[in-house]
């Protein structure tokens, strides 16, 4: 499968780097970006073929993954106004940017949007992910194959859907690191060095991640066995409950989905 990626960013970079593990992508694989200097580095780090005009790198793909920023999507969608190949699949990671606006420009049926997130980066992300119902069962396979490079994928069943994955998952690290950085900051307001602080809160984010991927039990479960009754954990999450953390959250993730919803030019339809 000849695949090209219209942006060599973060997101493209990882996935390359997923396929090129795989085996051997030089002719295979093509980027088009307008930076010479990351031009310069996909070609030197994967030997692949790189191009500065998006419509030519297109040319005999199978699949074209957009992954350049929403902003730019516009425009880089009319420059590839008719050099798409029609029965090509087109797999977008660009928030906020509808199917319809997509094969209403380039005039393909089969689009996949995906919405990953930062940790795909080290490859320990989460992407969501909906397919046009023109999307063959192969073309599903071949993007899941290579969104597996940042993570687990999670398929969703309506468009409107992508808007909360990137309210929950998309938008979700970030709502971690806050918690991270709000742990180091208590803890130095009580006495600990800021070295020992960072330390405590990083390490113990990361734990809990890795325990709620493989501590074999739901989060609900995990919180329960290390709360001990009338114990020092009880006593937090009840000041947490009293100040509606759980409500919160809901009300964070609903802003969010929000949000993504009128970047998209749909309003509010929460």
């Amino acid at each position: 499968m000849r695949i090209t990626f219209i942006g060599g960013g973060n997101m493209a970079t990882a996935l390359i780097s997923g396929l090129a593990r795989a085996g051997d992508i030089s002719k295979t694989v093509r980027v088009a970006d307008p930076a010479e200097a990351v031009r310069d580095r996909l070609g030197a780090s994967f030997g692949i073929e790189c191009h500065a005009d998006a419509a030519t790198a297109v040319e005999d793909a199978d699949m074209v993954v957009l992954a350049v920023k929403p902003q730019v999507m516009p425009a880089v969608l009319a420059s590839l106004a008719g050099r798409v190949p029609a029965n090509a699949l087109v797999v977008s990671v660009a928030a906020g940017i509808r199917i319809a606006a997509i094969t209403g420009a380039l005039g393909v049926a089969a689009v996949i949007r995906a919405m990953p997130n930062t940790p795909a980066l080290l490859g320990a992300g989460v992407t969501g992910t909906f397919a046009s119902d023109a999307c063959t069962d192969a073309q599903r396979e071949a993007a899941a194959n290579l969104l597996a490079a940042a993570g687990a994928t999670v398929e969703v069943k309506e468009e409107a859907l992508i808007d909360v994955v990137t309210a929950v998952s998309g938008s979700g690290p970030a709502y971690f690191f806050l918690l991270t950085e709000a742990l180091r900051e208590a803890g130095e307001s009580l006495g600990l060095d800021p070295e020992a602080a960072n330390t405590l809160a990083t390490h113990t984010a990361h734990g809990a991640g890795v325990m709620t991927l493989e501590g074999g039990a739901d989060v609900a479960e995990l919180r329960r066995r290390v709360t001990s009754p009338g114990g020092t954990t009880q006593a937090a999450l009840e000041t947490l409950g009293a100040g509606g953390f759980s409500a919160l959250v809901a009300d964070a993730v609903r802003a969010a989905t929000r949000r993504g919803r009128e970047l998209s030019g749909e309003g509010d339809a929460s």
